[in-house]
């Protein structure tokens, strides 16, 4: 409703308009593979909070992939536009979609790490840059804004609000200059702020361990910060639990992609297959409803795992990861198939396990590594398919395998017969 000093005017908000779980008009429309169509960030939260079913009618989901709904995007557009238009014609103002002014949120940030109402202030800040790209701007340009609210850690203990710290710093990283600010802050070794993400990967909701996920792989940027979070104790580790046992698909996939990012040293890969994440990558690959990110970004740390000798030699030991390799080439994205190759080049051929090749053998590895090589990969993966036929075809008792595998190859080369 919007009211002015003549009169009050009544705005009907159409249903069709409105998030089904929170139902304020849709922002960005979201459609699920049951045709019900919600708010991204609702959808969102509802899905990272572990949930399997479509909120609206209960069904189990047998995909969590969403679609724009652009048609309906267009229409909420131009019904917001003529709204606006309207109210302005009577003299009327249109209400804020935040409850939180920017005076307010200006004055939050200044007292902030007071120890009165710390935690409702964050969430005051949390509604106020959910709103919009306008008010996510005005935020990080305040002075001190990132500083004040990371600073919120230092002597604080409350997992609900290192919660709400998170899913503030979350919202605004994508901005400008956030991630250095990130960097500078959580890194700092005068205040111990790394060590407070243990807690949120201990005690947090599943989407605040989410969002932290993320954050470290936004701060991951460099060489330095990279060393700093795999050597604090316990963090990589929470990491690798984190990613390994949730079965929620966004949990993986912020697991896994921080893991690639902090994966950059031997000291971190060696650790990583001390806890075992190559039989944990086994597992999410063996998985009939693995989505295609998850799949890729396993694949990709797999093959960053398989840069050094222990990488290497675990994977040649784990027979369900190398079977999984094998048999998600072709059957996921281009990057997907090309990291699933590196790793098994690197094992079999650079590494010369033969265990590992007998293992791929008999999952029809050199039918698919031909089929790969036919394909629009890149020039260094064909290289690499090609040392592998190689590899595969040494030591191959069976004399005819090799024939057999090319009988079952499936070519696209048309064979013209002469007149």
């Amino acid at each position: 409703m919007v009211r002015n000093r003549r009169e009050e005017l009544y705005v009907t908000v159409p249903s069709l308009f409105r998030c089904p779980i929170s139902m304020d008009v849709m922002k960005s429309p979201v459609s699920l593979c049951t045709g019900v169509t919600y708010d991204r960030s609702s959808i969102q939260t509802w899905l990272s909070q572990g949930h399997n079913t479509c909120p609206a009618t209960m069904q189990i989901l047998p995909c969590t992939d969403f679609t724009p709904n652009l048609t309906l995007r267009r229409l909420i557009n131009v019904w917001l536009q003529h709204q606006t238009t309207t109210a302005s014609s009577l003299g009327a103002v249109t209400p804020s979609l935040s409850a939180v002014t920017k005076s307010e949120v200006v004055e939050i940030v200044k007292s902030i790490n007071g120890e009165i109402s710390q935690l409702s202030n964050l969430v005051k800040i949390v509604e106020f840059v959910k709103c919009s790209g306008e008010n996510r701007r005005f935020f990080v340009n305040l002075s001190d804004a990132i500083v004040n609210v990371v600073g919120v850690l230092v002597d604080c203990d409350d997992v609900e609000i290192f919660e709400s710290v998170f899913a503030v710093l979350d919202l605004v990283v994508s901005e400008n200059g956030v991630k250095e600010q990130l960097n500078n802050e959580i890194l700092r070794s005068d205040r111990r702020v790394l060590p407070k993400l243990l807690s949120i990967f201990r005690k947090g909701k599943l989407s605040s361990r989410i969002q932290t996920a993320r954050i470290l792989e936004f701060i991951a940027s460099d060489a330095d910060s990279q060393r700093k979070i795999v050597e604090e104790q316990g963090l990589l580790y929470e990491l690798h639990v984190f990613t390994s046992t949730e079965t929620n698909r966004f949990a993986i996939e912020a697991g896994l992609s921080t893991l690639i990012a902090v994966s950059t040293t031997r000291l971190a890969k060696k650790e990583l297959i001390r806890f075992g994440i190559v039989q944990a990558i086994g597992k999410i690959l063996t998985g009939s409803e693995t989505a295609r990110p998850v799949v890729e970004k396993s694949l990709k740390l797999l093959e960053t795992v398989a840069t050094c000798t222990e990488g290497r030699t675990a994977i040649g030991k784990c027979e369900e990861c190398l079977s999984a390799i094998v048999t998600r080439l072709m059957k996921s994205t281009r990057a997907a198939t090309e990291h699933g190759v590196a790793v098994l080049w690197s094992v079999c051929s650079l590494a010369g396990d033969t265990a590992a090749r007998e293992v791929v053998r008999k999952v029809n590895g050199l039918t698919k590594v031909l089929l790969v090589m036919q394909s629009d990969c890149s020039a260094g993966v064909r290289q690499m398919c090609g040392e592998l036929v190689k590899a595969l075809r040494v030591g191959n008792n069976n004399k005819n395998y090799s024939k057999s595998c090319l009988a079952s190859y499936d070519t696209k080369t048309t064979h013209i017969m002469p007149y």
